[in-house]
C-alpha cells in the first residue's frame, strides 16, 4: 500500500508543533523559577522616592560617627546572593554597610495569608509564601513544613556569615554583640546580625521546637504574623485573643532563654496578656505611634507607652501604613511622636525593609534619615539613641551571656 505524502508531511508538522510547544512550555516554567521571585521581590520592595533626599555634609559626618541598628528586615524571604549589591529590594551587605549600618535583625517569614490585610485575615486562608518557596526552588522539606522554612532561611544566613566572615557576623550572644561592636570601633566594618522569627507557627505547636530554633540561632521570637495563630491571638486576625496556655509556656521559655520577645503583630490582649506575665521585656519591633498616624496597623498609645514601662522599645517603621507620610520627613515625625510618647531612651529604628512594603529609601539611603531627624531639631544624643544606642544597651541587658 502506498504512502500518503500529504498525511506525512502532516504528521511531520504535527510533532514539530508538538516539540515546540513543549520547548516553550520548558522555557516558560525556567523563566518562572530564574525570573519570577525576582519579579515579586521587585515589585513588593520598590524604593518610593523618585530623587535622594538631599544630605548636608554635617549630617553625614554625624551618620558616620552613630551606631546604627535596626529591628527588622525580611531579606532572608527572597531568594538572592546578599553578598553582593542588586537592584531590587532594600537590603544587602554593599547597601547596609554603604548606610553604617553595625546591626540587623533578619527576620523569618514563613506563612502569609492570601489577601492579606491589616484589618482581619483568616487563619486557615491559603498560604503565600508556599508558592515563593516552590518557586525559588527552596529544598522540599520546606515545602510542606513551616519549621523547615525557618531552619532553611536561618542556614542561608549563617552560611552567608560563614562565606564573609569579615562582613558578617551572627550574633548569638552578649559576648558576640559586644565583639561586632569592638571590631567596628576599630573599624572593621564587619555588620552583625540577629535572626528573628515573623511570627511563632515555626513552633508547629511544639514546645521542643523552641530550642531547635534557638540552636540554628533564632535570638528574637515575633508571637504572631497577619493570623491567629497556636500561641493566640493577631492584631489582624480574627479573635483578637490573648495568650493561649502554649503561648504562655512559649513565652516563659523564651524568657528564660534570654530570647527577644517581639509584639509587632500582637493583639491588644496578648500585649497584655505578656507584660503581665514575670520577667517580659518584650519590644515592638516595627510599628508606628497610633496617636500621630491612626491606622488598624499601629497599636494603641497606651500599649506603647506599657512596653517602654516594661524596659522594652518600640521600632518605628519606615513605609507609609505606620508612618503616614511616604518620606523621610514622615519617619522623622513618627520618631519624634514616637520619643514624646514612651521616653528618647525606648525608641528604635524598625524599617520593614524587604517586607513586600515601599520604603523611601534603602539601607544605602538611611544618611537621609540622619539629615531628616536633624531637621526635626532632635538632638545629636537622641538620634545617636534612636538610631541604634537603644537598641544595643536593650540588646545587651536581655541577650543570654555565652
Amino acid at each position: 500500500m502506498a504512502r500518503d505524502p500529504f498525511r506525512q508531511r502532516r504528521r511531520s508538522r504535527l510533532v514539530r508543533a508538538l516539540w515546540v510547544l513543549a520547548a516553550m512550555v520548558v522555557l516558560a516554567v525556567a523563566a518562572f523559577f530564574v525570573f519570577g521571585p525576582r519579579i515579586a521581590a521587585d515589585r513588593l520592595n520598590p524604593v518610593t522616592a523618585k530623587a535622594a533626599w538631599p544630605v548636608s555634609a554635617e549630617a553625614r559626618a554625624l551618620h558616620d560617627r552613630l551606631v546604627i541598628g535596626d529591628l527588622h528586615a525580611d531579606a532572608l524571604l527572597w531568594d538572592r546572593d546578599l553578598s553582593v549589591r542588586r537592584a531590587e529590594g532594600h537590603v544587602d551587605l554593599p547597601r547596609l554597610d554603604q548606610g553604617n549600618v553595625a546591626l540587623q535583625v533578619f527576620t523569618a517569614v514563613t506563612r502569609s495569608p492570601r489577601g492579606q490585610n491589616y484589618a482581619e485575615n483568616e487563619t486557615e486562608a491559603p498560604d503565600n509564601i508556599t508558592p515563593l518557596v516552590i518557586g525559588q526552588l527552596r529544598p522540599v522539606q520546606t515545602w510542606f513544613s513551616l519549621k523547615e522554612r525557618a531552619l532553611d532561611q536561618a542556614a542561608r544566613l549563617r552560611h552567608l556569615a560563614e562565606a564573609e566572615p569579615g562582613r558578617l557576623r551572627l550574633i548569638r550572644t552578649r559576648e558576640d554583640l559586644d565583639a561586632v561592636l569592638a571590631d567596628r570601633a576599630a573599624g572593621r566594618r564587619v555588620i552583625g546580625a540577629i535572626l528573628g522569627m515573623e511570627g511563632a507557627h515555626p513552633l508547629e505547636g511544639d514546645l521542643g521546637n523552641l530550642g531547635v530554633l534557638e540552636g540554628a540561632g533564632y535570638r528574637l521570637v515575633g508571637l504572631t504574623h497577619f493570623f491567629d495563630n497556636e500561641l493566640g491571638g493577631s492584631l489582624h486576625g480574627q479573635s483578637q485573643a490573648g495568650l493561649s496556655g502554649f503561648g504562655r509556656e512559649v513565652v516563659a521559655e523564651a524568657v528564660r532563654r534570654g530570647m527577644v520577645i517581639d509584639l509587632a503583630h500582637a493583639s491588644p490582649q496578648m500585649v497584655r496578656d505578656v507584660l503581665a506575665m514575670p520577667g517580659t521585656r518584650p519590644i515592638i519591633s516595627h510599628t508606628g505611634v497610633h496617636g500621630a498616624c491612626n491606622t488598624p496597623r499601629n497599636l494603641q498609645d497606651d500599649l506603647l507607652r506599657a512596653v517602654a514601662a516594661s524596659g522594652g522599645i518600640v521600632g518605628i517603621g519606615f513605609w507609609p501604613d505606620v508612618t503616614c507620610n511616604d518620606s523621610p520627613a514622615g519617619i522623622a515625625a513618627a520618631i519624634a511622636a514616637a520619643i514624646a510618647l514612651v521616653g528618647e531612651d525606648h525608641v528604635a529604628l524598625g524599617s520593614d525593609w524587604d517586607g513586600s512594603v515601599g520604603v523611601p529609601f534603602d539601607a544605602a539611603g538611611l544618611p537621609a534619615l540622619t539629615q531628616a531627624l536633624m531637621d526635626a531639631g532632635l538632638t545629636e544624643a537622641q538620634i545617636a539613641k534612636v538610631m541604634g544606642g537603644n537598641m544595643v544597651r536593650y540588646l545587651r541587658e536581655v541577650l543570654p551571656r555565652a
